[in-house]
This record gives structure tokens, sequence and C-alpha cells, in this order.
């Protein structure tokens, strides 16, 4: 009997998890009523953490702490203000509803005080496409345009190293240690009709898959491979 094929043993649940030595939870702390309309900080160190892509910059608020995504072009010793009331800077925290339509803005609340969720990797932003009384609309780096309360924080700015796509790999080595260090991601991936009958489905005779590449939606992890649940199969008549 062979081995487990790959797809079998990811499994359901997935052996591939992400990393959990993190350094620090990057997230906006709540803020009281006084915060809540102004605050400053200055930003003490910036870091680099394992299975984030974006610089993390460390900020102390008087005497508290608070980590989170670098906008590109901050520096240590920079002044960042928080709440309604600070300037429409690059690093500073606002609400979207004092937040101009049309600013770039990263590192976005999806709801009030949940710390952040969108637009948090290098390079990233959203942009403010219009506002109502209660709701500002936002265009995420999917292209996808989201409805948030204006009560949400963002960061002016765009998240940090934008150029990191840019720099090559060069090596399979470094690609795996930078894949691994993510989690959760397939890496390397081989085509199944390269591998023998033993490890794959479509395996064997001559590279070709020789049968029919639909799977059933409810097949189990060693069958569910190729077309998942396909509508349909095989060229297209013109």
């Amino acid at each position: 009997m062979g081995r487990r094929i790959i797809a079998r043993r990811r499994g359901k649940g997935s052996i591939f998890t992400a990393t959990k030595r993190a350094k620090v939870d990057t997230k906006y702390l709540p803020l009281n009523e006084e915060e809540n309309n102004y605050k400053i900080g200055e930003v003490t160190q910036l870091l680099d953490d394992r299975g984030k892509n974006v610089v993390i910059a460390e900020i102390d608020f008087d005497g508290v702490k608070e980590y989170l995504p670098a906008a590109e072009g901050l520096y240590v010793g920079q002044k960042i203000k928080q709440g309604q009331n600070a300037d429409l800077e690059i690093g500073n925290i606002l609400p979207l509803a004092k937040i101009p339509e049309g600013c770039p803005i990263f590192n976005i609340e999806a709801t009030p005080n949940d710390g952040g969720k969108f637009a948090r990797s290098s390079g990233s932003y959203g942009l403010i496409m219009s506002k109502d009384e209660n709701f500002a609309y936002v265009k995420l780096p999917s292209g996808k345009q989201h409805t948030l309360d204006l009560r949400c924080r963002a960061t002016i700015g765009c998240a940090s190293c934008g150029s990191r796509i840019e720099k090559p790999f060069v090596k399979a080595g470094k690609k795996y240690h930078a894949i691994k260090s993510k989690g959760g991601k397939r890496y390397p991936i081989v085509r199944g009709v390269a591998m023998n009958p033993v490890s794959h489905p479509h395996g064997g005779s001559q590279h070709h898959v020789g049968r029919s590449k639909s799977v059933s939606r409810n097949a189990p992890p060693g069958a569910k491979v190729g077309a998942i649940a396909s509508r349909r199969t095989g060229r297209k008549k013109r």
C-alpha cells in the first residue's frame, strides 16, 4: 500500500497551520472617553516580526505600548496622534468620520474597536469612496467596496514594505522558508499528472489524466483533487 497523498495528509483541518512564534499582537487598543478625542504617542522602535510581511511600529502612548503595522515613511521618534481631533498626517489614526474622501488608509477596523482587520499586508491601502450620515463606503485592496461604521478607526497612508515583492527569491530554499513562516499555504506545488499513480489520482500513464478531472463536492480528502464539483467539463463549442 502506498503512502498517503498530500491532499489526504492535509485533510479537512490541514496540518499546515499559521506560525505561533509571532513576537507581538498588532491591533488598536480600546480607547476611553478622553482618549477617543485625542492622544499622542511616539514611535520608539520598528520591529521585524516573523509571519508578518510588514514592518511593525512600537508606539508609546504615555507608558502604554501599542504595536501596529507601520505606515510607509514612518521613522523612530515620530509623533503619532490618535483620536477624533488628530491631524490628517501619515501614520496618524482617526475614525472614518474624520477622514476625507479619497484619502488612502490601511489597518481598517471592520467594527468599532475590533483592532483592525482590512488592508494590513505590505503596500496595501484602501480608499474612502463616499460617506453618508451613518456609514463610510471604502474600496478595499481587492477592489471590493465595503460599508463600514463611521466610528471604525484607520491609519492614514499605506502599509510599509510595498516593494517587497519586487525582490526575486533566486533560490528555492528561500522561497520554501518564506512560505513556511506564513503557514497554511501549499508549497512546493507539484502537478498531479507529473506524479506516480501511487501518489496522486492524476498520476501515471504518460502524464495525462486519463479520467475525468471532475470530482464530487463530498469526496474524501484522498480523492478530492482536480475540478471540484465542476458545472461542466471539456472544451467549449464555438
